[in-house]
């Protein structure tokens, strides 16, 4: 007999935008989202907010990237972006996908490999890599990603007389490319080679750009090739060539609705600067959202993704042959370090509804137990509608169209910049579901400000939810 209790589908109309952005759900966060006891139960034990991770997306992930590869008989392989999110479980499940992991810190570096990655499949890519962190990449065998001249001084005076194994990273010298703070120009890094003499080894390329268009990186790929051909003259056993992250995913269901969505913010901009009404504002303030280049936002909804993304690459044009051609020819295998692309379905953010209220001047506002840090990467926002978590036979309240304020003492202390509207009221016992965080949006600029304790990260295992030990003494330091 069947004693699983009847759940009602997740209920999308209690809460979106007034031009809704319908989040991606896994199956698996529609299963936890229709079971409005178990999520208060996980804030209830953990606190609000509450981190929910399910790796079990990530071999897939990894998977369609191996697929396209493979399609062109490309050597290829994927090091999931350690930074993207801290959870243990990523780095376990990772390993047990046969994947790398690319790590840019001395704890991300001493955890992974007291995890038991084996240091072939990891790669140390820091911006500023400390002494200490380049002495244990060393000492574990290790491959690093050299940024410049200066740190290339601090790894040869940690290696002594037996060298090193690194990758050069490049800063892209094409035309239209977006300039890079990371890496050196090929000939910078061709007279350090000279002065360091044969305590170098390179083992590989290493590129880092800005954005997510296919055609940088088949155009710095050209580059890449060819510096890999100069280094080869020189008597380097160039291994690898690494394209870095930036692999396109995406939030979204439906692309109207994002196309939608900035239609409206454009009307709207071109409405206040005409003089136009001064009401049905859509952002926090009229927050234009980089629409007046005071920045940007994450592109929440992409055409090519993952597969389909690193096909393009593949098939792109580099010295008259295809770059899949290219990397065969040389022997070379394509490595590759996403972050959101492989965490895309893994996690979701859970936090419970602290107050409700309204601004001096009549704005509504939804409190939660959570603050800006603990939901947010470094774009502007994140564009994609939360759900509201009740029982389905719950009494509602009054409409209202709020916005999401979280626990810091700043004005502008926004969980979302963008007006949501509840067909159904807010109650305090409600919970509120932010789905898909688990790349980045959860750990790359949380903070422990005001004292305030960084959010619990829970586990979805099949037989319920286990905790993971992200933020104790690192084993093995």
């Amino acid at each position: 007999m069947n004693t699983t209790p009847t759940r009602a589908p997740v209920d999308r109309s209690l809460c979106a935008g007034p031009q809704p952005l319908t989040a991606r759900l896994e199956p698996w966060m529609r299963d936890l989202l229709a079971d409005h006891e178990v999520c208060r139960a996980l804030i209830a034990e953990h606190g609000s907010p509450v981190n929910v991770i399910d790796t079990a997306p990530l071999a897939r992930n990894i998977g369609e990237l191996r697929a396209a590869a493979a399609a062109h008989g490309v050597d290829f392989e994927v090091y999931v972006a350690r930074k993207a999110n801290k959870a243990l479980a990523v780095v376990d499940a990772a390993r047990a996908a046969g994947a790398g992991v690319d790590v840019a810190s001395d704890d991300e570096l001493a955890q992974v490999l007291d995890r038991g990655v084996e240091p072939e499949k990891i790669i140390l890519t820091s911006a500023v890599k400390p002494p200490a962190t380049l002495r244990r990449a060393l000492d574990a065998g290790v491959v690093v990603s050299l940024d410049n001249r200066d740190e290339l001084d601090d790894l040869l005076a940690e290696a002594g007389a037996g060298g090193a194994d690194v990758a050069l990273r490049i800063a892209a010298q094409t035309a239209g490319v977006r300039p890079t703070r990371f890496g050196l120009a090929p000939a910078e890094w061709i007279e350090a080679l000279g002065v360091a003499g044969d305590r170098v080894r390179v083992a590989g390329v290493h590129f880092h750009l800005h954005g997510y268009a296919a055609a940088d990186r088949i155009a710095v790929l050209g580059e890449a090739l060819a510096f890999v051909d100069r280094l080869r003259g020189h008597g380097h056993d160039v291994r690898f060539v690494d394209i870095g992250g930036g692999i396109p995913m995406t939030y979204l269901d439906d692309r109207t609705q994002w196309d939608e969505f900035w239609a409206a913010m454009r009307a709207r901009r071109a409405d206040l600067a005409a003089g136009g009404a001064l009401t049905g504002e859509l952002t926090w303030n009229d927050d234009p959202l980089g629409l007046d280049g005071s920045g940007g936002v994450y592109p929440f909804w992409q055409e090519a993704t993952r597969g389909p993304w690193l096909e393009e690459v593949l098939t792109g044009r580099v010295g008259g042959t295809s770059v899949a051609t290219a990397l065969r020819e040389r022997g070379l295998q394509l490595r590759c370090e996403p972050g959101r692309a492989l965490l895309d379905g893994c996690g979701l953010t859970l936090a419970s509804v602290a107050f409700r209220k309204k601004r001096a001047d009549g704005v509504p506002l939804v409190g939660l137990h959570m603050n800006r840090t603990q939901m947010r990467s470094t774009s502007l926002d994140v564009l994609m509608d939360p759900l509201l978590v009740r029982p389905p036979d719950a009494a509602g309240a009054d409409p209202v169209e709020a916005y999401l304020v979280g626990a810091y003492c700043i004005e502008d202390e926004l969980i979302l910049r963008r007006r949501l509207s509840f067909p159904a009221g807010v109650r305090r016992d409600d919970v509120v579901a932010f789905p898909n965080t688990g790349g980045y949006l959860m750990h790359i600029i949380e903070s422990a400000s005001h004292q305030i304790p960084l959010a619990a990260n829970v586990i979805r295992r099949a037989n319920g939810f286990e905790g993971d030990l992200i933020d104790g003494p690192v084993a093995g330091a």
